[in-house]
């Protein structure tokens, strides 16, 4: 019986939440990642603007955003304000269009401290998970279904599991650093 294959898929979701958690970190270029959960009051409810609209990438910096019906636009805009983006829509009409303004070293630095927090909450969160299948180890070893060289055995296969995800979220971390550092 072996708990860490039933399990692994836990570790592989941490990483994909934490990559997907960072993407809306703002990088060098425009990404659409970077607004399509902002939060847009439409239809009487608070729904992710990526429900609404069409977003779009014109150009390195510079980001489009259709709502599908236009009646939203002021809802739309007034929601990309609101968000914690620092960025200023300018509606054309027809579109909404999203400069990004060039990162500060300043603005630079805050982004790293939320990517920092982002990989220390990864990494807590692969900890907990260490800690349910520890658990799940010894209450079977005591149940008597598995050997005290078994439970040794996947106890040290998941410390190598934990190093191995640990590994991940700091290339993953590394790697969004120096995109955020690019100038």
């Amino acid at each position: 019986m072996n708990l860490l294959d039933n399990h692994k898929e836990q570790f592989q979701q941490t990483i994909e939440h934490l990559k997907k958690d960072i993407a809306s970190l703002r990088t060098g270029r425009a990404t659409p990642a970077l607004v399509e959960d902002v939060t847009v009051e439409a239809y009487g409810t608070k729904q992710p603007l990526k429900s609404v609209a069409s977003i779009t990438v014109q150009d390195a910096k510079t980001i489009a955003v259709e709502p599908w019906d236009k009646s939203l636009t002021p809802a739309v805009e007034s929601g990309i304000r609101a968000s914690q983006l620092g960025i200023n829509p300018v509606n054309n009409g027809k579109l909404i269009l999203l400069p990004l303004p060039e990162l500060t070293q300043e603005r630079r630095q805050e982004l790293i401290k939320v990517l920092h927090q982002k990989l220390e909450g990864a990494r807590i969160a692969v900890r907990k998970v260490r800690e349910d299948i520890k658990g799940l180890i010894e209450t079977a070893e005591k149940n008597k279904e598995m050997s005290e060289d078994d439970k040794y055995k996947q106890l040290d296969d998941l410390e190598e599991m934990v190093k191995e995800f640990n590994d991940k979220i700091r290339e993953v971390g590394e790697e969004k650093e120096t995109e955020i550092n690019t100038i």
